[in-house]
């Protein structure tokens, strides 16, 4: 049933309701009315026989025939339209329009009442008479017919109830053309929402304001149910890729360690008489491999999860505790290495405390395993120098970590390659995916990497890292959207100059 029609039928009964109701309010309003007037011609009636009635009470009392017979004359001439009914110690007199002697009158009735008596409805009022004489003590009741007020309060029933009778049509009529004329921006919208096609394009709605509170605030509501569903669409587009993504690339990189270990499994089951010294020297081939297909497989993942967080993961995230665990990780695992940290304490970013932490973890056994050359460098310097503090550009402030090694360095025109996926050194034993995790993090958290020599002079590398600083302690998230990742295909993340800071929070062309 369209609106429209459900307001029309809705005010053609709730119309005749409320005229019915402030009928029923009307006709005892006119009730009251009539009978004020009906009681305060009574009263003045009442008012005027009284000294008659008294007079008659007298006369009676003396028995004087003739002088009776005037005060009932002139007592009755008074009362004029109302009926009278005088009754003393001596009988009663009446005359007038009145109910039957056998009907039952209250004891007393000092303000009018209505009776009913032979299916007529009276007003009937009681005023003592008394007097000084002994005899002279009775009580006059006026009487009025109620039958006046009783017609006219019918009338009124009648033309409220016809009122209400023709009320319905017409208030139905007249509000379905309202309703229809007001629900045409609702149903103009209807029409653009019905004609969007989620299936060849991006689902948008265009609605100009119709000035009508509830139309544009469901325009609001369905423009930003409709950017979720592109959002989500959006996302779920992502991840279908990055899934394919992760499969290519694990099956290309894991292709030759698998067979690689298949060969050397084969030529065990093939040769079991080796020399132990051949058969050592294969299954340490074997751990190896295994070593290396694990790593890939755990970068792997990692970069699919960095390639799929949502915004609501992030939050404060504290840089010198994280700085102190990864550095506290990076000395449980290479016991021989040594790692010196200067974190000045305070520092908030707003980020995903699992992909920071891996960014840290990766830049530290970067530079402990390429660079580092484990019992410290020349001089008593640590293998790996780690500093953490805040950037001296008050216009955009940041968070700076900075990560020393000792080793060989990186040439200038292949410092921007490191950052490429499966780009390794042959004698590296990694995964080729550190520094592109490293990259992907940054990226995802808006900041900058740059590859530098060491400040010294010394051999060795410098990997400073700059990241945005919160600067409040409530996880206010950032108002801009995450960037675009697809690191698992490698089409995100496009390096810079050599030795310049790579900028990895652009989106991926």
């Amino acid at each position: 049933m369209r609106l429209s029609t459900r307001v029309a039928l809705a005010v053609g009964v709730v119309v005749p309701l409320l005229v019915l109701a402030s009928g029923v309010l009307l006709i005892r309003l006119v009730a009251t009315d009539l009978h004020a007037q009906q009681d305060a011609h009574l009263r003045e009636r009442a008012a005027a026989v009284a000294a008659d009635a008294k007079a008659l009470l007298r006369a009676t009392a003396a028995d004087r025939p003739a002088a009776e017979q005037a005060r009932t004359r002139r007592l009755f001439s008074s009362a004029l339209d109302v009926g009278i009914r005088l009754t003393g110690p001596e009988g009663t007199v009446s005359g007038g329009p009145q109910p039957d002697a056998s009907a039952e009158l209250p004891a007393r009735a000092p303000s009018p009442v209505t009776i009913r008596a032979g299916g007529a409805r009276w007003r009937v009022l009681s005023v003592p008479v008394n007097g000084s004489r002994k005899g002279v003590r009775g009580t006059l009741w006026l009487f009025s017919p109620d039958a006046a007020t009783k017609t006219q309060l019918q009338q009124v029933r009648r033309r409220v109830v016809t009122v209400a009778l023709l009320a319905a049509p017409v208030s139905a009529l007249l509000a379905w053309a309202a309703a229809g004329r007001a629900v045409r921006p609702l149903r103009r919208l209807q029409q653009r929402a019905s004609g969007l096609d989620p299936r060849v394009s991006a689902v948008r709605l265009d609605h100009a304001p119709a000035r009508i509170t509830e139309v544009d605030d469901l325009a609001r509501t369905l423009q930003t149910v409709l950017a979720r569903y592109d959002e989500q669409a959006a996302r779920t587009g992502e991840a279908l890729a990055t899934a394919r993504s992760f499969a290519a690339a694990a099956s290309h990189e894991l292709r030759n360690p698998l067979m690689s270990m298949g060969t050397n499994l084969d030529i065990l089951a093939g040769h079991p008489d080796l020399a132990a010294a051949e058969r050592h020297e294969i299954v340490d081939d074997l751990r190896a491999e295994h070593t290396r297909v694990l790593g890939l497989l755990v970068m792997l993942r990692a970069l699919a999860q960095g390639d799929l967080v949502e915004e609501d993961a992030f939050g404060p995230v504290d840089a010198a505790e994280l700085v102190d665990a990864s550095a506290a990780d990076l000395r449980r695992r290479h016991p021989g290495a040594r790692v010196e940290v200067t974190a000045a304490p305070g520092l908030l970013v707003h980020g995903w405390e699992q992909g920071l932490r891996s960014m840290t973890d990766n830049l530290l056994t970067n530079a402990a395993v390429h660079g580092g050359v484990h019992g410290g460098a020349p001089g008593g310097r640590p293998d790996v120098e780690v500093t953490l503090r805040r950037g001296r550009d008050e216009r955009a402030p940041a968070v700076v970590l900075t990560v020393d090694d000792h080793g060989p360095g990186i040439p200038p025109g292949a410092r921007a390659a490191v950052f490429a996926r499966f780009h390794r050194r042959p004698d590296s034993p990694g995964s080729g995916l550190g520094l592109t995790l490293v990259a992907q993090q940054i990226a995802l958290h808006r900041g900058t990497i740059t590859v530098l020599d060491r400040p010294d002079g010394a051999p060795g590398t410098r990997f400073e890292v700059r990241l945005p600083l919160s600067g409040v302690r409530d996880g206010g998230r950032p108002a801009l959207p995450l960037p675009r990742r697809d690191w698992l295909s490698g089409r995100a993340g496009e390096p810079g100059e050599p030795g310049e800071p790579q900028d990895f929070h652009k989106d991926a062309p």
